[in-house]
């Protein structure tokens, strides 16, 4: 009863004061953009067939993909912190369904590489704006929000992947990602008519002035981010390699259908719906170093056994195993939005999270080139190792921010 006292007491406050519906929103938004993008490995088979693509070059598809949601973030956290958050997003859905229409007709494949970064950019202005609102909405329960947010994004991840995949199967892979692209168009919709606007406080001129960018980098380093931008960096460089490419090992290693991938890939996600909304409660209650260390010591056994685990079932518990990793995102992004000053906290959150992914974008090439060379299941044990360092370097954070 205490669990469920909790759960319910925490559902109250976060839908308390007319916030619920706005959370909802928001969240519906992030689920989609998100389930969007996790196709992309259920129909690289498909893709890398139609258009001669090699483990390699199909792994660089995936980083594009990556390389484009890491680059808009810092732009997008400009523009949340001197305009309407409501306009950032509505322009990151329209962006995003706008390039889907032309990745599902591109010729060549340049125009699919080309495409496939637009979709990224689309995406990378949604989650920065998405957690300054949710900042100001949740001043006291932003670990617990994010992590509901998050949850939905990785239900989307859940359910639209397989769904894509089956229709890929049953049709055509263009129709597999292109259905994404209406479901943009309603996010949009929604969006504007359901969150607040907020009008612009500043110039952009005045945003982008070097006396303002000097203010910026001051009160980061005074936050001392470098050290969780590291962690969240090969955070995010295991989790690219890991999910770019997992529904290929699958199918090429394992020997399960396309379908059957795709369904086992949105268990890993379906896991994350669970775990997402704990992790952040515990964030809240336990702080930032026994949360995360709790979230990601199962992973480093999972990955590390996967290479010698064969069968649909086996593979599932693997799967389950490796996805308590999902939690960090609710813990970390919520230690950096506490601890980065509220004046600030969008174009710092851009700058923190556009370096780490964008580093962390390479991990699906390098992974892709790995298994080009014979070595897909060495691959796994490297994601391991470098893993647990991520956790003995989680061991020297603070328990919790600076703010």
């Amino acid at each position: 009863m205490g669990v469920a006292d909790t759960i319910r007491r925490e559902a109250a406050e976060l839908w308390g004061e007319g916030r619920g519906p706005l959370l909802v929103v928001i969240a519906g938004g992030w689920g989609v953009l998100l389930g969007a993008r996790m196709i992309y490995p259920v129909l690289l088979p498909y893709l890398r067939s139609s258009f001669d693509l090699s483990l390699t070059v199909g792994g660089l598809l995936v980083t594009i993909l990556w390389l484009g949601s890491a680059l808009g973030q810092l732009p997008g956290g400009i523009l949340a912190d001197r305009y309407s958050e409501r306009s950032v997003m509505v322009a990151g859905a329209l962006v995003a369904a706008g390039a889907l229409v032309l990745v599902v007709t591109a010729p060549t494949p340049l125009v699919l590489f080309a495409a496939t970064a637009l979709v990224g950019l689309g995406q990378s202005l949604y989650p920065i704006a998405r957690i300054t609102i949710l900042s100001k909405i949740y001043p006291d329960r932003i670990g617990s929000a994010l992590g509901v947010t998050m949850a939905t994004g990785d239900l989307g991840q859940t359910v639209l992947p397989p769904i894509g995949g089956a229709i890929a199967a049953a049709i055509a892979w263009q129709f597999g990602l292109g259905f994404i692209a209406p479901l943009l168009l309603v996010v949009a919709v929604v969006l504007w008519v359901t969150l607040p606007a907020r009008p612009s406080t500043e110039s952009p001129a005045d945003s982008l002035s070097m006396e303002s960018v000097s203010a910026v980098v001051g009160k980061l380093r005074r936050a001392n981010l470098g050290f969780v931008a590291f962690i969240l960096f090969l955070y995010i460089l295991i989790w690219q390699s890991f999910t770019g490419l997992y529904p290929t090992y699958l199918v090429e290693r394992k020997g399960l259908s396309s379908s059957l991938a795709g369904v086992l890939f949105s268990v890993f996600f379906a896991f994350g719906v669970l775990v997402k909304p704990l992790a952040g409660a515990a964030y809240d209650r336990i702080g930032l170093r026994r949360a995360l260390v709790v979230v990601l010591v199962g992973p480093v056994g999972g990955l590390a056994v996967l290479p010698f685990v064969d069968g649909f079932w086996p593979l599932v518990a693997v799967t389950a195993l490796v996805s308590t990793m999902l939690g960090s995102g609710a813990i970390t992004q919520s230690f950096l939005s506490d601890t980065i000053p509220q004046e600030v906290r969008g174009t710092g959150l851009g700058a923190v999270r556009t370096t780490s992914a964008t580093f962390g974008a390479l991990g699906p090439v390098l992974f892709g080139a790995l298994a080009d060379r014979g070595y897909f299941d060495e691959g796994y044990i490297l994601l391991a190792a470098v893993l647990v360092a991520v956790i003995l370097l989680t061991l020297r954070l603070p328990e919790q921010s600076a703010a």
